[in-house]
């Protein structure tokens, strides 16, 4: 049984502020032995239930946070971006059983901690077919895609309670308690790590890999806080303006479909000013 972590930042245990996740800051500094030690109480449980292989797959902003020579020495990770499926890399090969999404969080425009989707501002909404979406939901449709479930998903309670709509079979862990986007009330790492890595033991059970779903084609819609950034993201083929800050595009699979927002969410970041966005 192999396992692929996908280990997101916003949604570690004690995170509530930017300056919590920002890389280069004293607060992400002190911050990152505490997402390290979710993700390695994930990897300890996976090899409790009877997992041969952990993979991480680092999600978070330069994707090069987490403290490798604090994880437990049977796991290997996946650090640095630039990769074919940014967050999920790695479930593409066919030897992965299940997923595991740690640090996760609500989507933007939803209530939750840090909730956004990729950018940390900019995008006020996405939809999937209609559908508000996450992170978490996107990926979700990916992994389908190769007959892989995912199989547990941490962060604070929002972000669990969404879960429940792309991955109702998962085990949840909620290591904070949503009081704003910069608030929440925050159980401690010893605490997180023994909840994480009881529920990672029991999710092993759930890594089967099934069938893979095809569920397309999918529209995904994208509403920002700009006009311009509407305008800008229109040079990525297929994504068309429906509204004066909202752009939609339709992709027969989840594959093309992410790719594609990350396109447009790159494209979008760069049209950014400083101070006026």
């Amino acid at each position: 049984m192999k396992i692929l972590i996908s280990a997101d930042m916003e949604g570690a245990t004690g995170v509530t502020w930017p300056g919590d996740v920002l890389p280069g800051t004293p607060q992400w500094e002190r911050c990152r032995g505490m997402f390290t030690s979710d993700v390695d109480a994930a990897v300890l449980g996976f090899f409790d239930g009877g997992a041969d292989a952990v993979v991480i797959n680092e999600a978070h902003w330069s994707m090069r946070n987490l403290l490798l020579e604090r994880l437990d020495e049977r796991a290997q990770m996946l650090t640095g971006r630039h990769k074919e499926l940014s967050m999920v890399e790695g479930v593409q090969h066919g030897d992965i059983d299940g997923v595991a999404f740690v640090g996760y969080h609500t989507g933007a425009g939803m209530e939750g901690v840090f909730a956004h989707t990729y950018l940390p501002n900019s995008i006020t909404g996405v939809w999937l077919n209609d559908v508000r979406a996450s992170e978490g939901l996107l990926n979700a449709h990916v992994v389908a895609e190769y007959g892989v479930p995912v199989v547990l998903v941490t962060g604070d309670d929002l972000a669990c309670e969404d879960a429940l709509g792309y991955a109702p079979e998962a085990l949840k862990v909620a290591v904070k308690d949503h009081v704003s986007r910069y608030a929440a009330v925050c159980r401690t790492p010893a605490r997180t790590a023994a909840d994480i890595r009881a529920a990672a033991g029991q999710a092993a059970g759930l890594a089967v890999r099934h069938e893979p779903v095809h569920g397309g084609p999918f529209t995904v819609a994208v509403e920002f806080d700009a006009e311009h950034l509407a305008m800008a993201v229109t040079v990525v083929p297929g994504v068309e303006r429906i509204g004066e800050r909202k752009v939609a595009y339709t992709s027969e699979r989840m594959y093309e479909g992410i790719r594609t927002f990350k396109a447009v969410t790159t494209i979008a970041s760069a049209a950014v000013e400083e101070q006026y966005g």
